[in-house]
């Protein structure tokens, strides 16, 4: 396991992370589009025991994803970043946590690429990386 430190835009919230490993999940599902202003989000998945807040205080708000089940997003309240979310779906132990946002993210491999049926039409799929259609298999 490696650790990472985050900060958010504003820099008034910041975390630590162990991965398991140095990887990006590509999500291109609406709900990331819709929350990053890009066409996909970079992503880990992480123990939730792993991730620690060490700046700062993160706001939550609650939508639905596909599954119907809730999807917890914690946000920074000034500059509205999102370094993690919790999906229901997955159970109370993981963590969905936004790469980007991580020291040395920049070196991460692409290792997946979910919700592939809603790339944008001009994207191509991402060499070596494994795509599903939907979310990945339970």
């Amino acid at each position: 396991m490696t650790n990472y430190n985050g900060r958010c835009h504003c820099g008034q919230i910041e975390w630590t992370v162990k991965l398991d490993e140095d990887n990006h999940v590509l999500c291109h599902c609406q709900a990331c589009k819709l929350l990053s202003g890009g066409e996909y989000t970079l992503n880990a998945i992480a123990d939730k025991d792993n991730v620690k807040v060490t700046k700062g205080d993160l706001k939550t708000y609650t939508y639905h994803g596909d599954s119907g089940n809730a999807v917890r997003c914690s946000y920074c309240s000034n500059c509205t970043s999102h370094p993690f979310h919790h999906q229901e779906v997955m159970g109370p132990d993981k963590l969905v946590v936004r790469t980007i946002f991580l020291n040395g993210a920049k070196d991460f491999k692409a290792a997946a690429e979910l919700y592939g049926k809603d790339r944008l039409s001009w994207q191509k799929e991402i060499d070596g990386a494994t795509t599903f259609e939907a979310g990945p298999p339970s």
